[in-house]
């Protein structure tokens, strides 16, 4: 990528036809640059995933969610997952969603 040293604006390839050489020209002023050398890649490099964080989705949504102390309000147990979303505008809380950790209830309850 190259800028135009007197606009400052991005320059545009042209092709090499009828004689003239390939060049990069400015679309906003009469600055041009004629390619003498023909451009070669030196080096390859192997682009590197990012570790995306997973998603989850039904029971899984809670497996891997950290526990609090909150108390369900069906069987009174003292401790739940939770996990935090903002469902409404930035200006608003985030909603708290719990799940007793309560074997036989696993209830669900938010709070906003």
């Amino acid at each position: 990528m190259e800028f135009c040293p007197t606009c400052g604006n991005l320059l545009q390839y042209e092709t090499a036809n009828a004689g003239v050489k390939a060049r990069l020209y400015c679309p906003t002023c009469p600055y041009t640059c004629e390619i003498e050398h023909r451009v070669k890649i030196k080096k390859r490099q192997r682009l590197v995933k990012k570790s995306i964080e997973p998603i989850f989705s039904g029971e899984d949504a809670m497996k891997f969610a950290p526990k609090t102390e909150a108390t369900c309000p069906y069987c009174n147990f003292g401790q739940a997952y939770f996990r935090q979303l903002q469902i409404r505008s930035a200006d608003e809380p985030m909603s708290t969603f719990y799940q007793c950790c309560n074997q036989n209830c696993k209830r669900e309850w938010r709070e906003d």
